[in-house]
Order: structure tokens, then sequence, then C-alpha cells
């Protein structure tokens, strides 16, 4: 039978978190003023596109949110090779919240790139290469998640679910040179040989790939955090039930 001295007392749970409030804080409010300024740039400083019109300024949102994916992704290949390595649950949150953001933002990728296809192509979406690809490595990660949503969360499917992360790293790769090596439709809006974009239009991308750049790297510390404390609170549950049933006993 349990006694006072064998019920679990409840405990607060100690993650790794506390240096990272004051980063986290500040990146939050870093992101606020750099959106506030890319917004200004984007609407009322960067010309307007002669044959595309407004719908252009689509691209300022389109471009770095693939940016974005990448970073996303690349979070969860990392953290997953390092998790198979190490077995650390810090690297399969990492690698977690990066599967997490990156699929966020492809979804954001390929809602605004349609937008911006029926304008430019009279259609909505084409079997381009970097479409296809994009499309792809969304779905591998996409099915990462669901394994980790609807699954167990055994060390098996940590595992097989950091394997999958990186199997679709490569594909990154894929989305990044299709376009050279098969052609198609999808413009080259900064490669090694110079911007394909007025000059005008180049303050505004800048600011937004820094305001993106800021947006990211608040989402994954903040996925992080949120990750770190579940897996506390999950292990504190297992330390629970473990002293009540030899309690019990």
């Amino acid at each position: 039978m349990a006694t006072p001295d064998t019920i679990p007392r409840a405990v607060t749970p100690q993650v790794d978190t506390a240096p990272a409030g004051w980063v986290w804080h500040s990146l939050a409010a870093l992101t606020v003023v750099l959106f506030g300024v890319t917004l200004y740039l984007i609407f009322m400083e960067a010309p307007v596109e002669e044959q595309m019109g407004i719908v252009q300024k689509i691209f300022y949102f389109h471009v770095p949110s693939a940016y974005c994916m990448y970073v996303g992704y690349t979070a969860a290949a990392v953290g997953g090779l390092l998790y198979l390595w190490k077995r650390s649950p810090r690297w399969d949150a990492i690698s977690l919240a990066g599967a997490e953001i990156g699929v966020l933002f492809t979804a954001i990728v390929l809602v605004t790139g349609p937008l911006w296809g029926r304008k430019a192509w009279g259609v909505y979406w084409v079997w381009d290469p970097r479409l296809t690809s994009t499309l792809l490595t969304g779905m591998i990660y996409a099915s990462f998640l669901a394994l980790r949503g609807f699954g167990s969360t055994g060390e098996a499917e940590k595992r097989f679910a950091a394997a999958l992360a990186i199997v679709g790293f490569p594909l990154l790769f894929l989305i990044k040179y299709s376009v050279k090596r098969w052609s198609g439709q999808h413009p080259v809006v900064i490669s090694g040989g110079g911007g394909g974009i007025a000059e005008g239009m180049v303050p505004a991308l800048i600011a937004s790939f820094l305001a993106f750049t800021a947006l990211v790297a608040w989402m994954l510390l903040a996925r992080y955090r949120v990750e770190r404390q579940r897996q506390e609170l999950w292990s504190l549950e297992l330390e629970a039930a473990r002293r009540g049933l030899g309690g019990e006993a």
C-alpha cells in the first residue's frame, strides 16, 4: 500500500530553457521590428513591376519562405543525424522542430508560388522541376510529422523518423539545382551571375530575408523549448507511474 513517503510529489520540470528566455524575447522583438521595416519597403518604396503589377510583390514573401524551408529541413536532418549518434533528446527536439517549421514554410511556398504563377504563366500549377521537387520534399517531411504525431513515442519510431529526415535532406539540393539542370519555367531570382530583379527591389528583398531569418530562428527556438518541456513532463509522468506502481506493490 502506498504511504506518504512513496506517493510521488509534483516536480517542476527542469529543462535547459532558462538561458534561452532572453534570446527568445529579443528575437521576437527583432522580428516585429524587421517585419515593420520590410512591409514599409515592400509597399511604399519598392517599385511595382510593369507586367506583373502588384502581384509581383508576392515574391518578397515567397523567396524568403523558401529559404526558411531550407533552414527548417536542414535543422531536421542535422538533428536527426546527431540523435542517431548521441541518442540525446535535445537533438530529437531540434529535428522535430525543424521538420515542423520546414513543412509550414513549404506550405507557404506552395501557396504563394501558384498565386504568382497564375499571373505569370496563366495557370496556378505546372509540373516544373522545382515545384515538383519542392512538393515531393514537403511530402517526405510531412510523413515524418505523421509518424511522430500518430505513432508511439518509442525509441524505434524516433530512430525511423530521424532516418527519414536524413533521407529527405538531399532533395534540397535537387530543389536548388533543378532549374539549371532541367530548365523549367521557374525563374532564377538570385544566382551567381547576379540577380534577376530591378535594382529598386533589392532593399526590400534584403530586408525581407533579414525579417524571415529572425522569424525562423525565433520559431525554431520556441518550438524546441516546447518540445523539451514536453519530453521532461513525459519523463516525470513515467517516473511517477513507476513510483506509484512500486508503492502499490
